[in-house]
């Protein structure tokens, strides 16, 4: 099963739809429940980081019998420093974003931590694209 779901940069109104999309899929499927939060966590946070981030983004969420695939592309201004974005606390987001409650430099972090496989490559000035896996017979602990 393969689902597309299209985030607007600036939207925190509408980010979270495709997390909340998924989920329901996934218990529709009977999969294991922690299995089902991890794939929200860090579904939610990419959705997250595109609103807060990039001008518009895509997420494709590719659901098969061993695996859930999550890709994240987003046009924006890119990462510059992947390993200093990915250690927890670090932020580039606004004063705006971090005024709605968002923004606290945990997002990839999150996302690392509740995924059994991550990928994350990035270009100055176009944009990022994350690859999340999570396995359904993941032994990992949820986060």
């Amino acid at each position: 099963m393969n689902f597309e779901f299209k985030v607007q940069g600036g939207d925190f109104v509408r980010a979270g739809n495709a997390s909340s999309q998924v989920k329901k899929i996934l218990k529709q499927l009977n999969v294991d429940s922690a299995i089902i939060k991890r794939v929200v966590v860090a579904l939610y946070e990419g959705e997250v980081n595109i609103a807060a981030h990039a001008f518009n983004g895509i997420i494709n969420v590719e659901i098969d019998t061993e695996r859930i695939l999550i890709k994240l592309d987003d046009n924006g201004p890119g990462i510059p420093d992947i390993d200093l974005a990915m250690q927890p606390g670090y932020s580039t987001a606004s004063p705006i974003v971090r005024e709605m409650g968002f923004g606290a430099g945990m997002g990839l972090p999150n996302i690392k931590n509740n995924s059994d496989d991550f990928k994350i490559s990035s270009v100055v000035g176009k944009g990022t694209h994350l690859e999340i896996t999570v396995n359904l017979k993941s032994t990992k602990e949820e986060v």
